[in-house]
């Protein structure tokens, strides 16, 4: 039956979604989530991006990590969620993409790293980090980290 569907979608227009992986970076201490602005809208989001070549799921989520927001920590072999969002394209158009997410909680946050200049970063309580992003699965993700130990 998956065959014809995708039969079907292809047929219709319809592409597959694509796949990324995203972490949600905490500070077990402080109990905060670090957020960082996406470098086209400016919009808060977790970092996240395309699985590696010779890496897991979890650890392109913590170099994704590394590379956008500076952090270096212990990161989740399970995932917490999932999200799906629309990533604008250069041709003007969108596609679909669904983001699995692991948390990572940090035990470093450098300076200097490689987006260092293109993003911000900033600490929010988990509720407040819900109600930073657009993502309605992430929302919710963030909000239950409020009744969450943080722990890995």
């Amino acid at each position: 039956m998956s065959w014809f569907r995708g039969a079907m979608d292809m047929l219709l227009g319809r592409r597959p979604v694509s796949m990324q992986v995203g972490a949600v970076c905490c500070d077990p201490v402080a109990r905060k989530v670090l957020l960082i602005t996406s470098r086209d809208t400016g919009r808060w989001v977790i970092p996240k991006g395309w699985p590696m070549a010779g890496r897991s799921l979890p650890g392109a989520a913590a170099q994704e990590a590394w590379e956008e927001a500076g952090v270096r920590g212990e990161i989740a072999a399970q995932e917490m969620g999932r999200f799906t969002y629309d990533k604008g394209q250069d041709r003007g158009f969108a596609v679909p993409v669904e983001v699995r997410v692991f948390l990572l909680s940090v035990h470093k946050l450098h300076d200097d790293f490689p987006e260092a200049s293109e993003r911000k970063r900033r600490w929010f309580a988990p509720a407040d980090a819900a109600n930073m992003v657009v993502e309605p699965e992430l929302k919710t993700m963030l909000s239950a980290l409020a009744h969450h130990d943080f722990q890995i």
